[in-house]
């Protein structure tokens, strides 16, 4: 696999998350380098673990991982979507401050719904025989480095226009759960 082969698959893993990241960065009244951190620390780390795991897996197991990648990222996805739409429509007073919008019960289940079809290019790792260390940190670099940047375009224009880019960030995380079932299940590909 070449370099070039392997950038391009780097950033198609990587679009989830970079939505993701926006989103977080709507919840962050200042970002900062080290919320930016975290947040592609997390989204850059799950990216890098996935295709590792599904390596270690290997062919035993990859028609299981094919049946349930795509239903674990939907329910995920349009859970925390369908959560952030609702909150969009609450009223500036019934909204509570998300004092720890990078927190753990936060952060991880939008890493993991983000990085599960980096477990199946995982598999198909290892029937390619890829070097997969380099791979998956090649993968995780410009996860964490694109997920940084997500979240300074999140919270630029979520401060002026917080409910309408929470609602439209909810919307996004909805319709990519969706997107992925579809491609997976082979109705429509795109």
């Amino acid at each position: 696999m070449t370099l070039t082969e392997l950038f391009i698959i780097a950033v198609g893993l990587s679009c989830d998350a970079f939505a993701a990241a926006i989103c977080r960065g709507l919840s962050i009244k200042k970002v900062s380098f080290k919320n930016a951190l975290v947040v592609g620390l997390y989204f850059g780390g799950f990216q890098a673990a996935m295709p590792l795991i599904g390596y270690l897996i290997g062919t035993g197991f990859s028609d299981l991982v094919n049946r349930l990648d795509h239903w674990i990222a939907l329910v995920l996805l349009v859970f925390i979507g369908g959560k952030m739409i609702f909150d969009s429509f609450k009223k500036e007073e019934e909204c509570k401050c998300d004092t720890a919008p990078l927190g753990i019960s936060k952060m991880l289940p939008l890493a993991v719904a983000t990085s599960i079809d980096a477990l199946a290019v995982g598999v198909t790792f290892a029937f390619l025989k890829v070097e997969i260390l380099p791979a998956v940190a090649f993968i995780g670099s410009v996860t964490l480095i694109l997920s940084m940047i997500g979240v300074k375009i999140g919270n630029m224009f979520g401060m002026k226009y917080k409910r309408k880019a929470e609602f439209a960030g909810g919307l996004i995380l909805v319709l990519m759960g969706i997107k992925i079932l579809i491609n997976h299940l082979g109705i429509i590909n795109f």
